[in-house]
């Protein structure tokens, strides 16, 4: 069978980036890290703790004060570019292989050492003051003395401490107490796992019933707690009171946590900490930073090499050519030394440099204001992007949800229609009694009347059927107590564990039906009249991801009916709904819109079936075996025949300009894949309204698998398909990743889009550690919460965005931005001309290098092969150095298109990920460029010189220097005024200096016309034939960019 996948062992490739995979530094276990054990806590006492735990400190740092400088020289002297300069400076130190003063070798390379060392320095020392401002956030602590303040960093396993609302949990901690009346608190945990709903903690039972908070300290109890693991989503320990009659003892589970890097909604809670640092749940989830290297520089590494290689080849030669006569293995060394000018040392200088001026220049950017460059050595791969992986809530959404449609099947009301709504709403509650038995009588506006009681009944159902509380707060002028008594408007909170939820009870109160009041058996609206309706909550049957529905059952106080409502979503609630022709179809034209859609029915139920349905709930409840299955069969039992009344759409709002910026990178020729912790059904409608995918494009729901043999078959499904986006939740990702990861990624690489839902942190990081194993491309990860740090770091471009969901992601990252449009501007415009004006500047070093190199070969070969440098002391060092350098550095500031055109046409980015702006075959038109050149100034000098040897290097010197300059400026695409001034100054520089240089040039030569003359000539011939293949060039074969620019 075609369609089968051949079955083949998972492959797994060796990481070359010297990156740890354990999470821990090497003295883990002298810093009191170790191996990670169970635990017992006593409350409020750290000091009777039995092992050592690691400080609380949050700490992003590469290096610390004595690995500094060992550190930053191993990394630079790892690669061969570096440690070549330093042999053949320590080479200089040798009598018979000093070629010249010490300073020609030293010098330079002291120079590159101290520009890394700066650069590296200043970057750690940002980074150190960002992690101490994050561990000098402060908390109160109770303790004997009562209530202290201690710093973040201050916090010990054992510590009882207070965190208020919206407030960053400082460590792991077990929830003890709550402020709030019921007894309970709502966590954020998108900084952990990504996902929007809030979560529900309790509090330990025994705890939160003691009169006052400092009672925890004088009560005898300790918990127990598993050793620290990487599971964010579940927790196993016991909770002991011994000097309680009896001793309480009560088990723990993930509902009496409350994890680092998510924050308290609700109250003010104290808890005692169990783990902290580096065995925090947050931290065990993101991997350690790694120095990153950007392709380039490997790249240029590699140029180094064959440079080096051809080093060699000359010098053999040379020697060769000597017949390997007297101390011939000396005479290698002096020609290797003579010529290693072949590999220039000013190369790495100059890239350095060219990075910090790209870096200055993307923070300078008026167009993305607040962009930070964190990691300043890998500009130039922001403009080879071929993965960006992206995270959903608060990177391309603003996780603010926001009601847009409410469709009665014959009816549909968008937000311009929202006022009929309302007065349906207001008619329904204001009109009396008697008038609606006349107008009954007279049958009068019998459709009108419909429509309005079926506009009250969907708005009263959205309004029941939600787990919403609302929760007062003092305001400054009305305390807490009396706006809880007023149900005062502007003191009141919705609380819930979904953002969709409170925006629908957000709305209902917009159209005049508002939710004053809640506890765990009642509930309390209010009407447009003032009125508060009582409803009694008899069941409530909570939201799960496999059921994809919610349900109650409510008690109308002042009519005694009892009404089973439901919602969920349509894929669900279509076989639990009467018979209809629209659902089907409405659905599908709001999920286009982008619109999470939800499905709302009711069904009146008598005394009698309630009384039977509860008797058969509460025996399913009791039974020990299959108790699940048991009561949601009793529930299913009441889903039948339901009366449809209304859909409901809520969008989840964009960040702006999210659908053009995605519509750039794609064009761009860069896949989008959407890493989301969120639902599926949310993830797939996001991708859906951000047009992730597109309108025309099917896509590839992959089913739910646990087995081998399922995934086998999922994906021979999958590969049936051809052009469509793929949406796969981390469970099936996990399941196949981990029998056939080279198949999976092979297909998942062939989609235009790929949305992976309900994905773990470190989940996030391994698919793009298989993106960049499997394709070899470059990738970037955009995130804005903690849960995102992993992915960020393990890219080869991280990039954060600084949003309501704190900074931990951007400073994490490589780059940080504000808004994620702002990606479209930094990789077309930034990463773009980075990369290409690297690609410029690296090869004019090289050329300049070889035309030097060539030189001395010429002169070499005419004189014997004789090891004798041509040019000598500051002649060499000023060439690479004050004649040449500003104007070869200068191409930094060149582009071939505005940036406007940059952005206009995203497929000039496309070009780039072919590697062509520094590829073998520019690298060897440049090598036989800088042949011919020095070829032609050196045999021109030696033709033309009369008389003495210091005419030659008067003339080729000279010549050298005014080809270099003719050089830079046919490179020039775009002048800039300081292109000008670095041209002119350089020459006035070299005029200048002639005056003192009577040591290595006759100063009365050059002042006569014959000097003018020959050098004029030599550098006509080596410069016109260029000049004039370039114009043919641009005439006969123009590059794409400038037939945009003419």
């Amino acid at each position: 069978m075609t369609d089968n996948i051949p079955l083949q062992p998972v492959r797994h490739k060796k990481r070359h980036d010297g990156k740890r995979r354990d999470g821990c530094c090497p003295w883990s276990r002298c810093c009191g890290g170790g191996d990670f054990r169970p635990r017992t806590v006593w409350l409020g006492h750290p000091e009777k703790r039995e092992q050592r735990y690691p400080r609380n400190v949050i700490n992003n740092q590469k290096y610390n004060f004595f690995t500094f400088l060992p550190g930053v020289l191993f990394n630079q002297f790892k690669y061969f570019f570096n440690l070549y300069f330093l042999l053949l400076a320590c080479s200089q130190f040798v009598n018979e292989l000093r070629l010249g003063a010490l300073y020609t070798y030293w010098v330079p390379l002291g120079f590159v050492l101290i520009i890394t060392i700066v650069r590296e320095a200043v970057e750690e020392m940002r980074c150190f003051l960002r992690d101490k401002e994050v561990n000098s956030q402060i908390y109160s602590k109770l303790s004997t003395r009562g209530t202290v303040k201690v710093k973040s960093s201050g916090i010990q396993v054992g510590d009882l401490i207070i965190v208020e609302k919206n407030q960053l949990v400082p460590a792991d901690m077990i929830f003890l107490r709550t402020s709030e009346r019921n007894g309970s608190c709502f966590l954020r945990t998108d900084q952990l796992d990504g996902e929007t709903d809030w979560k529900l903690r309790l509090p330990v039972a025994c705890t939160q019933r003691l009169p006052t908070a400092a009672d925890l300290l004088q009560i005898r109890s300790y918990i127990y707690a598993e050793e620290p693991n990487i599971d964010i989503h579940n927790f196993i320990g016991t909770f002991t009171r011994e000097d309680g009659d009896p001793p309480v003892n009560e088990s723990l589970s993930i509902e009496n946590t409350l994890w680092a890097s998510t924050v308290i909604a609700s109250g003010t809670v104290v808890g005692v900490v169990i783990y902290t640092g580096k065995e925090l749940r947050s931290v065990m989830n993101t991997s350690n930073p790694r120095h990153k290297i950007g392709l380039f520089d490997l790249e240029v590494n590699c140029l180094t090499k064959i440079l080096f290689g051809a080093l060699v080849v000359v010098s053999l030669v040379m020697v060769a050519l000597q017949h390997f006569a007297g101390r011939w293995y000396l005479q290698i060394f002096r020609f290797l030394l003579l010529f290693s000018n072949i590999v220039p040392i000013s190369l790495r200088v100059n890239l350095d440099m060219g990075k910090m001026v790209f870096s200055w220049m993307i923070k300078k950017d008026s167009k993305i204001p607040g962009t930070v460059v964190r990691a300043s050595t890998i500009p130039e791969q922001l403009g080879r992007i071929s993965y960006l992986l992206t995270d959903k809530t608060g990177t391309l959404t603003q996780n603010e949800m926001v009601f847009r449609r409410l469709h009665l099947g014959t009816v549909a009301y968008g937000m311009d229609s929202m006022d009929e709504v309302q007065s349906h709403v207001f008619s329904a509650y204001t009109q009396p009694p008697q008038d609606l038995q006349a107008s009954r009588a007279q049958g009068a506006t019998k459709v009108r009347k419909t429509i309005s009681s079926r506009v009250h009944e969907a708005v009263k159902a959205i309004a029941l059927v939600h787990n919403v509380t609302p929760v007062y707060e003092s305001n400054g002028v009305t305390d807490q107590a009396e706006a809880e008594q007023h149900y005062e408007d502007t003191c009141r909170v919705y609380q819930a564990s979904s953002p969709d939820e409170v925006s629908l009870v957000q709305w209902t109160e917009s159209v005049g039906l508002t939710l004053v009041g809640r506890d765990q058996s009642s509930m309390q609206l209010r009407t447009p009249s003032g009125q508060i309706l009582n409803f009694t909550i008899l069941q409530i049957f909570p939201f799960t991801y496999e059921s994809k529905r919610m349900g109650i059952i409510v008690r109308d106080e002042s009519t005694g009916e009892i009404t089973f409502y439901m919602k969920g979503a349509d894929v669900m609630m279509a076989g639990i709904v009467q018979y209809n022709d629209w659902l089907e179809e409405e659905c599908g034209n709001m999920a286009r819109e982008g619109l999470r859609v939800l499905v709302v029915a009711k069904k009146s139920l008598t005394e009698e079936q309630y009384q039977d349905f509860e008797a058969r709930y509460v025996q399913a409840k009791l039974s020990v075996h299959d108790r699940s299955l048991k009561v949601a069969t009793v529930i299913e039992s009441l889903e039948m025949e339901m009366e449809l009344l209304c859909l409901t759409g809520v969008e989840d709002q964009l960040q702006a300009d999210v659908r053009p910026t995605l519509e750039i990178l794609r064009n761009a020729g860069i896949k989008v894949w959407m890493l989301t912790g969120d639902k599926l059904e949310t993830a797939t409608c996001t991708a859906k309204n951000a047009h992730l995918v597109t309108r025309n494009q099917d896509v590839h729901l992959f089913r739910p698998v646990t087995t081998r043999s399922e995934a086998h078959l999922e994906l021979n499904a999958f590969r049936r398909k051809h052009d469509c986006a793929l949406v796969i939740s981390g469970d099936s990702l996990e399941v196949c990743l981990k029998y056939y990861e080279y198949e999976f990624m092979e297909l998942a690489c062939q989609c235009p889009a790929v949305v992976c839902c309900r994905c773990a942190p470190t989940q996030k990081a391994q698919i793009v550690r298989l993106l960049q194993e499997r394709t070899g491309k470059l990738t970037c990860a955009v995130g804005d919460g903690g849960n995102d740090v992993s992915m960020i770091q393990e890219a080869d471009c991280g990039v954060g965005v600084e949003g309501k969901e704190g900074k931990q992601a951007s400073l994490a990252a490589d780059f940080s931005i504000t808004q994620f449009k702002h990606l479209g501007r930094l990789l077309m415009v930034h990463g773009r001309n980075s990369y290409k004006r690297s690609a410029a500047l690296s090869q004019f070093v090289i050329h300049r290098s070889l035309c030097i190199s060539t030189m001395q070969a010429v002169f070499s070969s005419v004189f014997y092969f004789a090891s004798v440098p041509l040019y000598q002391g500051f002649l060499i060092i000023g060439y690479s150095t004050i004649y040449t350098m500003f104007p070869v550095f200068s191409l930094v500031l060149d582009k071939d298109v505005k940036s406007e055109v940059a952005m206009l046409y995203p497929e000039l980015y496309k070009d780039l990920l072919k590697g062509r702006p520094l590829s073998f075959k520019t690298f060897l038109i440049w090598v036989l460029i800088s042949i011919y050149q020095g070829s032609i100034i050196m045999y021109g000098a030696l033709l033309l010189f009369e008389s003495e040897f210091v005419h030659i290097v008067a003339i080729s010197f000279t010549s050298l220097i005014l080809t270099e300059l003719l050089m830079v400026a046919l490179t020039v695409q775009t002048w800039h005024w300081l292109m000008i001034v670095a041209e002119l100054l350089s020459l006035a520089c070299y005029i200048a200096s002639l005056v003192f240089l009577h040591e290595f040039i006759d100063v009365y030569f050059i002042t006569t016309l014959s000097f003018v003359w020959k050098v004029t000539a030599i550098t006509l011939i080596s410069c016109l034939p260029l000049y004039i293949l370039k114009y043919l060039r641009r005439r006969f074969s123009p590059p794409s960019y400038s037939k945009l620019t003419s």
